[in-house]
């Protein structure tokens, strides 16, 4: 069973304390300022979240919660886990208040809260479906309350709900949302336990453990850590109960796991999930085991672009190296999932290559997902496509919306959790994660504070300032990543490489002065007596380099990747006559970066 092995007090917890107690700055305290991921943003407030809550009015999602709360006559309309894309797109909305204020998306959000908790039953239980109880729809476990755990949602939703109310508690200092999570968690709690009467169970879709943890983290109450801890310690537990198998990542206790398996969205929230209580409740146990699957991800069975799920079939992982490019699945939820759990083995661990992967993963595996207009979206992601594969729900191009619209949904909560991915600290450390323009204020122990001002033009260029401005002259060590395939490694392990002569380096200067400080874990670290007006600049050079994949992977025998920088490029059609599969490299090209002010809102192009 897993244990908490300290006792906190009952007060609000720093999100992923771990045994390298290192802390993300979080994403309220970090502001972007334009450039790349300052206009996805701006789109994601001005277009992504309107459309989708417009969507999500006109397809009945909102309306079921309306019918379940009497506010209004009807049936159920929908699929049984839609309540979960409402929750979503709240914590997106919230997030991005917090990034930006916005009076009309906030009275938005506000009235869809109070449609949402009146739909909440006397008992705390939230599950719009049930509540409804619409004879001409039918779904898993009807029969009554929690009867089919392995495919019903009941937990999964509400594992969403929880996210979304604290992301709107921490956006607001409201409690009308934050309310509804707490009785419906202490429902779950009384129901789901080790006590006598209490089922023992594990949800088939994974992802309240994610949200337990969270309503952990804002409230202080240890049973949600510990409701987090059962639900992973059931399990695989076929001496406690009936497992579901593989699929759902329940063939095994998740100590003794060692591959990653089954649905790559499941299993990934899981993976965080596990990831957030091994650190909370530090448990090595868990630690190793989800080292030991992220390990086997990065090694075997993640693709180029960072994106993961190869089979169409389950949207599930395959076997090591079972890699397709055509048939690819990779799912934006997986994407994002995937990039949650680098950040909490990045917590974890304090080392640069789980954010090697998660820079790669949302700029390949998962931005691919939306278009740039903000209301279009891809549900998979493959490497190849010939316009005829259905690979993407049926369409060869991004469609305004899916009866599973899942992915639209998650997008809309990703993009504005970003600035909580840029800074970390740990005692007096700070890690500067991700380049992205902005201005941090970060806080330092003793009470300091330090504003990191960042200005620089990436993905396009490798150039990096960094304004240090600490509130008094003090020392602290500055950990600056440096990508790892800046050092000539694309990913961590060895699934790919660069060809031979590839140019790797880096250069830093603080005050115009060149240093050449440690690398610790990936991280150029300066340990020195900071003082306001001291500059750090980083120069990053961005070859196009060619990427080799190893050969045990069928479908890329005899192939390159193209890379510069953090980003994998790609050849369309649009660009070569209407075709692109009859391309090919030969060994002596030379491709060159031209940057084109003009096309897709500013992009660098290769041309050879």
């Amino acid at each position: 069973m897993i244990t908490l092995q300290k006792k906190n007090t009952i007060s609000a917890v720093p999100l992923a304390v771990s045994f390298e107690r290192v802390t993300a700055v979080p994403f309220d305290r970090v502001t972007i300022h334009g450039g790349f991921w300052g206009s996805r943003m701006e789109t994601n407030r001005l277009i992504t979240i309107p459309y989708a809550l417009e969507k999500c009015n006109d397809s009945g999602r909102i309306g079921n919660f309306e019918v379940a709360g009497g506010l209004k006559q009807g049936g159920f309309a929908g699929l049984f886990y839609d309540d979960s894309d409402v929750f979503k797109i709240v914590e997106g909305a919230s997030y991005s208040l917090v990034l930006r204020p916005d009076p009309e998306l906030e009275a938005a959000l506000e009235g869809l809260i109070e449609i949402i908790a009146a739909a909440q039953e006397k008992d705390g239980y939230l599950y719009t479906a049930r509540t409804i109880n619409d004879p001409a729809h039918d779904y898993p476990g009807k029969a009554e309350r929690w009867s089919d755990i392995k495919d019903g949602h009941e937990l999964y939703n509400v594992g969403h709900l929880y996210e979304a109310a604290v992301a709107h508690y921490r956006a607001t200092g409201r409690r009308i949302l934050l309310d509804v999570a707490i009785r419906n968690a202490d429902l779950v709690c009384s129901v789901f336990g080790e006590e006598a009467g209490q089922r023992k169970d594990a949800p088939g879709h994974e992802e309240i453990e994610i949200g337990l943890v969270k309503l952990y983290q804002a409230t202080g109450d240890e049973k949600y850590l510990r409701q987090a801890g059962f639900f992973i310690d059931m399990r695989g537990r076929s001496d406690r109960r009936g497992i579901f198998g593989s699929h759902y990542q329940d063939h095994k206790p998740v100590a003794e796991q060692e591959q990653a398996v089954g649905h790559a969205v499941r299993a990934v929230y899981l993976y965080a999930g596990v990831a957030d209580v091994a650190a909370l409740a530090e448990n090595r146990e868990l630690l190793h085991a989800i080292d030991r699957i992220w390990d086997d991800i990065v090694s075997t069975k993640m693709y180029l672009t960072g994106g993961i799920g190869s089979r169409h079939a389950g949207e599930a992982f395959g076997e090591s190296y079972e890699l397709p490019n055509k048939t690819a699945y990779c799912e934006t939820c997986a994407a994002i999932a995937h990039a949650m759990f680098n950040h909490r083995m990045f917590l974890l661990h304090g080392d640069s290559r789980y954010i090697d992967v998660l820079e790669r993963i949302i700029y390949n595996g998962f931005l691919s997902g939306v278009s740039l207009s903000g209301d279009r979206f891809f549900y998979p992601n493959p490497l190849e496509s010939d316009g005829a594969y259905p690979f993407n729900k049926g369409e060869s191009e991004r469609k305004p919306w899916f009866e599973t619209s899942c992915c639209p949904v998650n997008t809309t909560r990703f993009i504005p959790s970003i600035p909580g991915y840029v800074y970390a600290v740990r005692d007096r450390s700070l890690y500067v994660n991700l380049f992205v323009g902005g201005t941090a204020r970060i806080a330092l122990p003793d009470d300091g504070e330090v504003v990191i001002r960042q200005t620089t033009r990436y993905p396009w260029e490798g150039h990096v300032r960094l304004a240090v401005t600490p509130s008094v002259a003090e020392r602290f060590a500055l950990h600056i990543r440096i990508p790892g395939w800046a050092l000539g490694c694309p990913v961590p392990g060895n699934l790919y490489r660069y060809e031979p002569g590839h140019e790797a380096g880096y250069q830093i200067t603080v005050n115009g002065e060149p240093v050449c400080p440690p690398i610790e874990k990936g991280y150029a670290v300066i340990d020195r007596f900071w003082e306001e007006g001291d500059i750090i600049e980083v120069e990053l050079p961005m070859p196009v380099n060619r990427v080799h994949c190893h050969s045990k992977v069928v479908g890329n025998r005899g192939r390159v990747a193209i890379e510069r920088g953090p980003l994998v490029y790609c050849a369309e059609g649009a660009d070569h006559g209407g075709k692109a599969l009859n391309l090919a490299l030969p060994e002596d090209a030379v491709l060159a970066p031209r940057h084109e002010s003009s096309r897709l809102g500013g992009i660098t192009v290769l041309k050879g």
